[in-house]
């Protein structure tokens, strides 16, 4: 394994046609997995697939925008015992839509996923977004994990600002990238100014496709467009990024 997307979706519905050729395409590039869960049903489904695909992992967990729905946790913890399950998630807040109602809920189901990977011994892979209007997700969510968290996180799909990032660093967390890199500068000042120690490259398949693949269905194969373009982004060795990000990735999920 050469390297690994850390956060994508390929149990989804998006794959059903050709999801063998998709694992094969990754596999002969040397693509390792992790296959996310956002319900019940899908983190079910991940855990099947990692059953049986070598270099390929899950997280299971209800996405922030499920909160709202009846969740059981029961359910949720026998799913995470599962030995391919190398994390919890994806939770977390999301504040684009939301009411303070939702933000209520999401909070307290926040909380139970963070209680879960503490008695499980699981790192949190969290979904943390600002709305257009309600920001300080980044740093409500924090305030939350120093509350009750004492497991590792990643923020996936980082898109807070510097500052943000600092203070995920400062508590030894990590923030990851996706094929959005590739077509933007947004993200290249935080980029930089992170511990390369603390990045990790995902896809978020099928979503967000990198560059030159862009506007077509993301694949897990694709994540080596990211830790191209990463490398690039901080003028450091291609072979030295690639090699860190995959131990980060190691460290990370099985420390």
């Amino acid at each position: 394994m050469k390297y690994i997307d850390i956060h994508g979706h390929p149990n989804l519905s998006q794959f059903d046609a050709d999801r063998e050729e998709v694992f094969g395409r990754a596999a002969a590039a040397g693509v390792g997995m992790v296959i996310i869960g956002t319900d019940i049903e899908s983190s079910l489904r991940a855990v099947e697939l990692a059953r049986t695909h070598d270099n390929v992992w899950a997280v299971v967990g209800i996405h922030p925008t499920e909160a709202s729905t009846t969740i059981d946790f029961d359910v949720l913890k026998s799913i995470a015992r599962d030995p391919k399950v190398v994390a919890i998630g994806e939770c977390g807040l999301d504040y684009v839509h939301a009411t303070p109602e939702e933000i209520t809920q999401q909070k307290e189901v926040f909380i139970h996923h963070i209680l879960l990977a503490n008695e499980m011994g699981k790192p949190l892979m969290l979904h943390v977004r600002n709305g257009k209007e309600m920001t300080g997700a980044y740093q409500e969510a924090l305030a939350i994990l120093k509350a009750h968290a004492q497991v590792r996180f990643n923020f996936h799909f980082f898109a807070g600002t510097p500052r943000d990032a600092a203070d995920i660093v400062a508590l030894n967390g990590t923030v990851s990238f996706t094929g959005v890199v590739t077509f933007t500068t947004d993200y290249d000042d935080v980029i930089r100014s992170v511990p390369l120690t603390h990045i990790m490259s995902e896809t978020d398949c099928p979503f967000v496709a990198p560059v030159p693949y862009r506007g077509t269905r993301n694949e897990p194969v694709y994540v080596i467009e990211v830790v191209k373009a990463i490398a690039r982004i901080r003028t450091e060795d291609e072979e030295e990024v690639r090699r860190q990000l995959l131990e980060n990735a190691r460290n990370f999920f099985h420390p």
